[in-house]
């Protein structure tokens, strides 16, 4: 019997707009969703720019695509990404792709990649366009793969207030189209919040899960019985259901 395995993953990475910094996390957090089979990435390794990339290509074994910057104002990396891509689609062997870039030139890639029916998972810095983050099935923010002892204060991601997730997590649950004082379990409410948002993430808010976000927004009640998954539903639900 063949045994079960993760799925493959084709990592590309483009160089010119990703820091060197997130590479530890970005792995990791790709190690959550399946095994890195493909990882290569795109840009000029001659440049002093890339300095800080040429250092850790053999800790994390990817593959430099080298592409010289002959004529300015040309990507030929974007290019050479895009036609590796397409090329790695058509192969058949992949059963998601992770574009690393906060490019919204990679929109139709990504759109062309899902309309094959494989998924994209982004990975770019929250100035990345929405038209970029939308056309994958999911977008995380590298400000939240970055270490958190980093150079200086200063430069520490900024993370937004949990009261702000709170009108996010109401429409997830409207969109469950429940009982107001019915109990929703976590796992649902995470699932039906990935699809509402590509790029919705608890760290995004300065948590590390979800139920901890939940938690600190103040706006829905929590019950975790004991053995029992987690579940929520909002503050005061059930008294207005009674009213």
């Amino acid at each position: 019997m063949a045994e079960d395995r993760s799925p493959r993953l084709a990592v590309l990475i483009d160089a010119d707009n990703t820091s060197a910094r997130i590479a530890d996390g970005l792995f990791e957090e790709i190690a959550k969703i399946g095994e890195a089979s493909v990882r290569r990435i795109y840009g000029d390794f001659s440049s002093s720019r890339m300095k800080g990339w040429n250092e850790i290509l053999l800790s994390h074994a990817i593959v430099p695509q080298q592409q010289f910057a002959y004529t300015t104002g040309k990507n030929a990396s974007d290019i050479t990404l895009v036609i590796d891509a397409m090329d790695l689609l058509h192969s058949g062997r992949f059963d998601g792709f992770c574009l690393v870039s906060s490019d919204s030139d990679f929109t139709r890639l990504a759109s062309r990649i899902r309309e094959q029916g494989i998924d994209v998972y982004g990975f770019g810095e929250k100035k990345t366009p929405e038209s970029f983050r939308q056309a994958c099935r999911r977008f995380i923010y590298t400000e939240n793969l970055l270490p958190e002892t980093g150079p200086s204060p200063d430069k520490a991601p900024k993370h937004q207030p949990p009261s702000k997730a709170t009108p996010l997590i109401n429409k997830a649950l409207e969109q469950l189209e429940i009982e107001e004082d019915a109990w929703v379990s976590l796992g649902v409410l995470g699932k039906q919040l990935s699809n509402l948002a590509s790029d919705f993430d608890p760290r995004t808010f300065g948590s590390g899960k979800l139920s901890d976000l939940v938690r600190k927004t103040g706006a829905f009640e929590i019950d975790h019985p004991e053995g029992g998954t987690i579940r929520i539903r909002r503050k005061g639900a059930a008294g207005r259901k009674k009213g």
